[in-house]
């Protein structure tokens, strides 16, 4: 650990310092902790660290300004804020002030890791973890496995082989599957089999940055390019130049920046916000959906020629339900690493719980069980994993997950045409997409993520169209 880059984080919630602390050097980076902004001050001058994860609601100071007081101090300084999606201005505020990074709590570990990552191999004095590879994402639960892509099934088998065949080449790849399958996961082993293997892997969520922030997060922009620009930034098609560019929800890129991305993939060139030059880059692109690209196409919301420029080697990831045995081997691999991390004394599940997991529809995917085995190591201990230490929403009877969903259902309960009419005159496009949206939240309880996945769009859509009309009521 004395060679690994030093990271700082601030803030203030004791049992997050704790979860992030333990994700971080579990991944092989060493950590600071400062519970409030004058504390994080003091910690950045002594420490001079690599990257600084800083909280922007601090119990003393506001973290924008704990921020700003770093950037005059060291201009380089890459800072990740994170924030709740009650202040996704200030996260926006925040990005246009000099941040690298954002992160919307709740998020997993897999977008926490990407971030400091990226964050480091922007900067370059920052550097991995010495020996140690590229830090572990949520979904590689272990070691063992094709390239973390744990399970002997048919269908996931298929999976590696396609892998195994793309890999050394330099065609586009687009990942479709439904959310929590691991499509991230197989970019990297995709990434990690190819000569550009020493390269960077970045990852770039195209559905959880602001449209306005998208096009300088793609292509960088130069100092002054707009207000707040204070430095110039190197956007990811830069930082990823030698290695592999990973666009994670494509159909959810805006509709004015995909023009630019096909005339990227066609000049391999990009040109900074505010710059008058192109500079050349050699990136490999593969991108990722949990969409029906063709529907996507078909309504409008990816450009025909941008999906063919894409599209030119499909992989689809099968959800968990349609992989037998698998589900079993990966909840066991999991408690295997977690128990670990934990402390615990877990050593496999009973015959009871395996004969469960088999039968439920596992809608989340792998990233369901994995959150399912974190929660029964955090909660529990013993040498076997019981049912009665399951989460109790688990045991909860579901209806069989519905197939990959695209981007526009019908919905079953229409009411009559002249009560639809009569519900909708006399209102703008914006008005009826608000309606819209909001009942699919109540008929689900108050859940975004369910109302998303109906909707056929990413939950941080809904998140950010929400805090837009907040803001503006």
């Amino acid at each position: 650990m004395t060679d690994a880059p030093t990271l700082l984080l601030v803030e203030d919630t004791a049992s997050l310092q704790v979860v992030y602390r333990s994700v971080l050097e579990a991944a092989g980076y060493r950590v600071e902790i400062a519970p409030d902004g004058s504390s994080g001050l003091t910690a950045f001058r002594r420490l001079n660290p690599a990257a600084v994860l800083l909280d922007i609601m601090l119990p003393d100071r506001d973290g924008l300004t704990v921020m700003q007081e770093m950037l005059e101090e060291r201009p380089d300084t890459r800072v990740i804020v994170i924030t709740s999606n009650g202040s996704i201005n200030k996260a926006v505020e925040a990005m246009r002030g000099g941040a690298q990074d954002f992160l919307v709590k709740p998020f997993d570990e897999a977008r926490f890791l990407a971030a400091v990552r990226n964050a480091l191999r922007a900067d370059p004095a920052g550097a991995a973890p010495a020996d140690k590879g590229p830090p572990p994402a949520v979904a590689r639960p272990a070691s063992t496995g094709f390239r973390g892509l744990l399970g002997t099934s048919a269908a996931i088998r298929q999976v590696e082989d396609r892998v195994r065949s793309v890999a050394r080449s330099m065609a586009s790849v687009f990942i479709t599957g439904e959310s929590g399958t691991g499509k991230e996961l197989c970019a990297q082993a995709i990434h990690d089999l190819s000569p550009r293997a020493k390269g960077p892997f970045i990852v770039l969520n195209c559905g959880a940055i602001p449209s306005d922030m998208l096009e300088s997060e793609v292509f960088g922009h130069i100092r002054g390019a707009f207000p707040g620009a204070v430095n110039d930034k190197a956007g990811a098609a830069v930082v990823a130049d030698g290695g592999t560019l990973f666009l994670d929800e494509i159909c959810e890129m805006d509709l004015a920046l995909q023009p630019k991305l096909l005339r990227f993939l066609q000049t391999s060139s990009v040109t900074p916000v505010g710059a008058s030059r192109p500079r050349r880059v050699d990136v490999r692109i593969i991108c990722a959906t949990n969409h029906d690209p063709l529907e996507a196409v078909r309504r409008g919301i990816l450009r025909e020629d941008l999906y063919y420029r894409l599209h030119v080697v499909p992989i689809r990831m099968p959800a968990l339900r349609d992989r037998g045995e698998d589900v079993v081997e990966i909840a066991r691999s999991a408690l295997a690493r977690y128990a670990v991390e934990e402390g615990r004394r877990f050593t496999g599940l009973t015959d009871e719980v395996a004969s469960l997991f088999r039968q439920l529809p596992w809608p989340g995917n792998v990233r369901q069980v994995l959150n399912v085995i974190r929660n029964v190591v955090v909660l529990h201990d013993g040498d076997l994993v019981t049912s009665d230490m399951l989460p109790e929403d688990l045991m909860v009877p579901q209806p069989p997950a519905p197939p990959p969903m695209p981007l526009a259902q019908a919905e079953p309960d229409i009411a009559p045409p002249d009560e639809i009419t009569a519900l909708l005159a006399g209102r703008t496009l914006a008005q009826i997409e608000r309606l819209a949206v909001e009942a699919a939240i109540d008929r689900h309880g108050g859940s975004l993520p369910r109302a998303a996945r109906e909707l056929g769009v990413a939950p941080s859509t809904l998140y950010r169209k929400r805090e837009g009309w907040l803001a503006g009521s």
